[in-house]
């Protein structure tokens, strides 16, 4: 019987980073429309929290300007919460972000026939090229989700202050805001993840003389 070798996980980062930086362009622009979805996500959630900090320190005067800003407060109310319409926004945004990554991983794939055929005429496993998708796609979630985090807190902070004054500032509630950024760096990588399901699968099942005959 033969020996297999399983490669370790750290080479197979090193070869999905390596192919990350082959592609870096198109990488890119499957990365910037993970950034811009994850920034709106949490510009509209550290933006609550900004507002919400200002509510919850009792102020009269907050909560008047909290009014003349839009947010529907009812007397005695001590709660903030995503309207209805920017939870809608929100999951549109993330629905058009991941398609957006399974079209682009789709395409990778497509350009990857020979690649992928050269692999597994060399021995390589299915759940192997599976393998390298997925790092790819956490590599390029993870970098991604916490630019768009970063980008949207600061937007929030920077919108906050222009919107509520000094305020602002002087309640920064930043529990809250690690918080939201790390949730939405939670919901990036994720998104990332699922959008590479399909494209992992379909390379991973493909047969390697079909691969070699592809004409790039």
């Amino acid at each position: 019987m033969k020996r297999l070798i399983a490669l370790p996980l750290k080479k197979s980062a090193a070869i999905a980073f390596q192919s990350i930086r082959v592609r870096f362009f198109r990488s890119l622009v499957t990365t910037m429309s993970l950034v811009l979805a994850v920034a709106f996500l949490c510009y509209i959630q550290v933006s609550n929290d900004f507002a919400q900090s200002l509510l919850a320190s009792g102020n009269i005067e907050a909560r008047q300007i909290l009014v003349k800003a839009g947010y529907d407060i009812e007397f005695g109310e001590q709660t903030i919460a995503t309207s209805a319409k920017q939870r809608w926004i929100v999951i549109l945004s993330l629905l058009v972000c991941i398609v957006g990554i399974i079209n682009a991983q789709l395409m990778s794939v497509t350009e990857r026939f020979r690649e992928i055929g050269t692999m597994k005429c060399l021995g390589a496993l299915d759940r192997f090229i599976v393998r390298l998708f997925i790092l790819e796609a956490l590599m390029q979630g993870l970098a991604g989700s916490v630019a768009g985090a970063v980008l949207g807190a600061l937007a929030a902070a920077i919108a906050s202050v222009s919107t509520f004054g000094l305020a602002a500032l002087a309640t920064t509630p930043w529990l809250s805001i690690v918080s939201s950024m790390l949730g939405a760096v939670a919901v990036g990588t994720s998104l990332s993840l699922l959008g590479v399901i399909y494209p992992a699968l379909l390379a991973a099942r493909m047969q390697p003389v079909e691969a070699m005959r592809v004409e790039q």
